[in-house]
């Protein structure tokens, strides 16, 4: 059996190299270098190599042949959330939830894990928290939880493993920068780790039909931490916005295939998580003075809705 092949590769210029170096010797831009694998080198031990997900292998065909029918959507039943999303769930999509450390990505996907047992089997991974700490969580949002699967693990070839014997509708994987695979050396949260490990997830979600939820951490400038590429990876890009010491969050698309990115949804943090404002308008005009002076009521237009808010000079 082959040996597995690692080259470097400059996040700057795009150069490749054999081995590491401080600098670039294209663009001398320096600890640009970082760790790939060479495509189509096996894995070790050789037991992913040829991984398919248990999916059928497809033939090549003219797009033309191709019934372009209607995407199918699955309702989370959220509606905020369904909203932001395009109108529900797509089998096979992967979607990215990026947001402040404690904002409540974490609290957001276990209550739609919640909503979807009942229908799917759905499976979550924990790569920052033991079961134990989730299942605290779960207790305190009263959720039943009867449904959630769940694995603490952080090494992506176990994942995979665990996946295709549970096989899913949809899962969530809680960090993305927590996460590793064994065909790297480098350390977990590295930008050749979340590349790598995100690929061969989503490759995983696409032959299988699997919806797959990312949580990713943001930086203090608040892009997605980790290699740009990752947003290009995946289908959805949402952001979960909002300051912590207030009770309102925002959700937002920046990227999404199947569905507008004007859409938002409004989320209002209470003692048993994450409730949906139906009627952001309501809440945000509601502790206006009537009498007092300088201030308005204007319409701003978020997607297919205008939202009333309070204009104060």
């Amino acid at each position: 059996m082959a040996k597995d092949k690692k080259q470097y590769s400059c996040s700057e210029c795009g150069s490749i190299s054999p081995k590491w170096a401080g600098q670039c010797g294209e663009c001398s831009a320096w600890n640009s270098l970082i760790e790939i694998v060479v495509e189509g080198s096996p894995a070790k031990n050789g037991r992913f190599a040829g991984y398919t997900g248990g999916a059928v292998a497809q033939e090549v065909q003219n797009l033309s042949e191709v019934v372009a029918g209607d995407v199918q959507r699955t309702a989370i039943g959220i509606g905020e959330f369904d909203r932001v999303l395009g109108g529900g769930l797509v089998p096979g999509s992967v979607v990215l939830l990026g947001g402040d450390p404690g904002i409540g990505k974490s609290t957001l996907l276990l209550q739609v894990l919640d909503r979807l047992s009942s229908r799917f089997k759905v499976l979550y991974i924990s790569g920052e928290e033991s079961p134990e700490q989730i299942s605290m969580r779960a207790q305190r949002l009263s959720l039943s939880a009867e449904q959630i699967r769940i694995l603490a693990e952080t090494q992506v070839e176990r994942i995979l493993r665990t996946a295709d014997k549970e096989q899913p509708a949809v899962l969530v994987v809680d960090s993305i920068q927590t996460i590793f695979t064994e065909l790297l050396q480098s350390a977990p949260g590295s930008v050749a780790q979340v590349r790598e490990s995100c690929a061969q997830l989503v490759r995983y979600a696409k032959r299988s039909g699997t919806a797959l939820f990312f949580v990713g951490h943001v930086t203090k400038d608040g892009q997605l931490a980790g290699p740009r590429v990752l947003e290009h990876m995946v289908d959805t890009v949402l952001y979960f916005e909002g300051d912590r010491n207030h009770v309102f969050r925002i959700l937002r698309a920046v990227k999404n295939r199947f569905g507008s990115t004007n859409e938002i949804g409004v989320f209002e943090m209470k003692e048993k998580g994450l409730a949906e404002v139906v009627n952001p308008s309501a809440v945000f005009i509601s502790e206006r003075p009537e009498s007092a002076s300088g201030s308005a009521v204007t319409a701003s237009v978020e997607g297919t809705r205008p939202i009333l808010v309070e204009l104060q000079a």
